[in-house]
């Protein structure tokens, strides 16, 4: 029986193992990405944007397997206390009935081994004698109460103490992997940062830097502009969501708790002297802060953008759009009804070159709009 059910569990853990294998294939898969990315960038000296997104998907992908790995380590530890929680009970189970048994043990001895048949044969009469019958019996059927218990409790605590050795070795299988894949993070946070360092201090790669990133934002834009004229998608956005959104200029609540720290606009790189125009705003916040929509609206996009890492476009109608750059994480998916104030994802990095932050358009078509006219905190930066 313990066997069958042995099987049954490693059967019932089957799509577990496999889906697990698919996950640590697909970490491969990304980590592998990224190196020829990277190394491809460094003899080419161009394609940054696709360096640094293989070093995100990678670390997005390291990040979601360290979840993975405190989540199956907290579970091993609470299976291995519960267990531990059990065999203790069972070993204090097992005392007492080893205890009744001993006692037991102890009577007999001193009856010795007539003492049964001069109990019995000592009675006054039959009625007695019966009632001493009726008594041994009793006894007997305690005392073969007593052994199964006793096998059945030692059986319980035997199995037990094997599933908390099995327990311990998953717990322990369980921190090591979780200690591994933190390190793998921590070196893959490392290898950005250092990327990004060596771009800014080589003028030359910073000023091909700044053309892939004005490269990205037409991209965006055409992307944005596609949106409008792609069949049967409009008729998703309900009719009074546009007029929702008009309406509420200069009253929406910001995406996210923060300050701006990047304006909308032009702006000049005293630096290198050149003028970019800033299609959207930046705030500084700390990654993992909830990123919410500001009107209601339909996802229209939600993945990885070249230059703006993972991306989230909402569609309010009458050809109105908002965009989410830089997440952490994105918790929609395309089609998706999305209402004022619903969380769409957290604050990231990827896709950045300075760090977490939020980047956030307005959008009317392939118009960028400044966001600081439509959100309730004005122009403040």
């Amino acid at each position: 029986m313990r066997a069958l059910l042995g099987v049954v569990v490693w059967l019932a853990a089957l799509p577990a193992f496999a889906e697990r294998a698919d996950d640590l294939e697909r970490l491969r898969e990304a980590v592998h990405d990224r190196r020829e990315r990277v190394a491809e960038y460094e003899q080419r000296g161009r394609g940054l944007l696709e360096a640094i997104d293989a070093l995100d998907r990678s670390i997005v992908a390291l990040g979601r397997e360290v979840g993975k790995n405190r989540r199956l380590a907290g579970e091993a530890k609470d299976t291995l206390a519960a267990i531990e929680s059990e065999a203790a009970h069972l070993e204090i189970a097992l005392a007492r009935t080893e205890a009744a048994m001993s006692v037991r043990a102890v009577g007999l001895y001193k009856a010795g081994e007539a003492g049964t048949l001069r109990m019995l044969f000592s009675a006054d009469g039959l009625r007695e004698f019966l009632s001493r019958v009726n008594a041994l019996r009793l006894l007997l059927v305690h005392d073969a109460e007593l052994l199964q218990r006793h096998r059945r409790q030692s059986e319980a605590l035997k199995v037990a103490k094997e599933r908390a050795i099995e327990a311990e070795k998953r717990w322990n299988a369980s921190v090591a992997e979780l200690t591994d894949r933190q390190s793998e993070l921590g070196a893959e946070r490392s290898a950005k940062r250092q990327l990004i360092a060596r771009v800014h201090a080589d003028r030359a790669r910073e000023r091909a830097a700044l053309i892939e990133l004005e490269t990205a934002g037409r991209a965006l834009e055409e992307t944005i502009e596609s949106l409008a004229v792609r069949p049967g998608t409009a008729a998703d956005v309900r009719a009074d969501t546009a007029t929702s959104f008009e309406v509420r200029r200069g009253r929406m609540n910001p995406p996210v708790a923060a300050r701006i720290v990047r304006a909308f606009g032009r702006q000049v790189d005293a630096r290198f002297d050149t003028e970019t125009f800033h299609r959207g705003v930046e705030f500084g916040a700390h990654a993992g802060a909830d990123v919410r929509s500001v009107a209601a609206g339909h996802v229209r996009f939600a993945g990885w953008f070249s230059g703006y890492g993972q991306l989230v476009i909402i569609d309010h109608g009458d050809d109105y759009y908002t965009v989410f750059g830089h997440l952490g994480r994105i918790d929609v998916e395309p089609g998706a009804a999305i209402a004022p104030g619903q969380r769409i994802g957290t604050v990231g990095e990827t896709g950045s070159l300075e760090g977490p932050k939020l980047y956030f358009e307005v959008r009317r078509g392939s118009q960028p709009l400044d966001p600081t006219e439509w959100l309730a905190m004005g122009r403040r930066g």
